[in-house]
């Protein structure tokens, strides 16, 4: 199988080269337009030189199976664009676009064309968040902070905070019929952001504090008398009673315990399959998120 990777900045390197790069039934194509950057992750990956390109012309014209969009969010929407009308299955990191409108039209080239198109919620398949969808979840919490990075409001949400917005809508238990938002911006820049979602019998919280006193992901889904909490995707806790600790073994990757593995496994197997894919409710996440960007904006006007 053919596929291209496009963008080799560090999400690339860290996350998905290590993946791919182990699979030999791959044929990798690299593009960037950095040469040198080309040149060092081409070595490391043996990658031929006939394989690495410069621009995203040159790697069409490969005849691509599938690719792998990690560039910046700014030029997603010309690159996807043209993935798609070349008919190339695509896995896009999130978000598809900051602009909404960019996204919902994204979705829409790729059903009128038929081409698989997915978006990079490895959350959903990371194994210790993908356990806590099989727990009652009458109350679901969700933190990811960070440390002194206060940022403009539409690159925070669509770029960091989207992972918290896209774990609740995969955790919800139902229907959410209320959602509300309260965020604090100062200057321009989104301190934090809170996102509640509520159904009948739930409520999901979701927290960004970009002045928190740590960096740190914590999970925690409770109901029926029990509560599994989930810290940093590696350590998984059940209460009931006496806590219960389960660690991420010594010799697990980082890429497995993050669910990295598991969604470019599921990509893949579907274009092996011929099986399109559908982006669909992914574009419900990016709805979703628009609407955190113009209600925070709207209370620090």
């Amino acid at each position: 199988m053919k596929v291209g990777v496009i963008g080799l900045g560090d999400i690339a390197q860290k996350a998905y080269l290590p993946v791919l790069g182990t699979r030999p039934e791959l044929d990798l194509h690299l593009q960037t337009r950095t040469p040198a950057t080309l040149d060092r992750v081409g070595d490391q990956l043996r990658v031929p030189a006939a394989q690495r390109h410069t621009d995203l012309g040159s790697l069409l014209a490969s005849g691509l199976d599938a690719a792998f969009v990690h560039a910046p969010t700014a030029v997603h929407p010309e690159i996807v664009t043209r993935l798609l009308e070349a008919g190339v299955p695509t896995y896009v990191d999130k978000p598809l676009a900051y602009a909404y409108e960019d996204s919902v039209r994204l979705v829409e080239l790729a059903e009128q064309r038929g081409v698989t198109l997915m978006v990079g919620f490895n959350r959903r398949y990371a194994p210790g968040y993908a356990q806590c969808a099989e727990h009652p979840r009458e109350l679901i919490i969700m933190q990811k902070n960070r440390v002194g990075l206060p940022e403009e409001p539409r690159g925070l949400v669509l770029d960091d905070f989207i992972h918290v917005v896209d774990t609740l809508r995969f955790l919800l238990p139902g229907e959410a019929d209320h959602v509300g938002v309260r965020a604090r911006v100062r200057d321009g820049l989104m301190e934090h952001v809170v996102l509640q979602l509520s159904g009948d019998g739930f409520t999901a919280l979701g927290v960004m504090n970009r002045l928190s006193g740590s960096t740190e992901e914590i999970l925690e889904v409770s109901g029926q008398d029990t509560k599994r909490q989930v810290v940093n995707l590696a350590e998984v806790i059940d209460h009931k009673g006496q806590p219960t600790v389960r660690r991420r073994g010594d010799w697990v990757p980082v890429a497995r315990q993050r669910g990295i593995e598991q969604i470019v496994d599921t990509f893949l197997a579907a274009v092996e399959l011929g099986t399109v894919l559908s982006a669909r409710d992914a574009l419900l996440t990016h709805e979703l998120c628009e609407r955190v960007v113009r209600e925070a904006l709207e209370q620090a006007s």
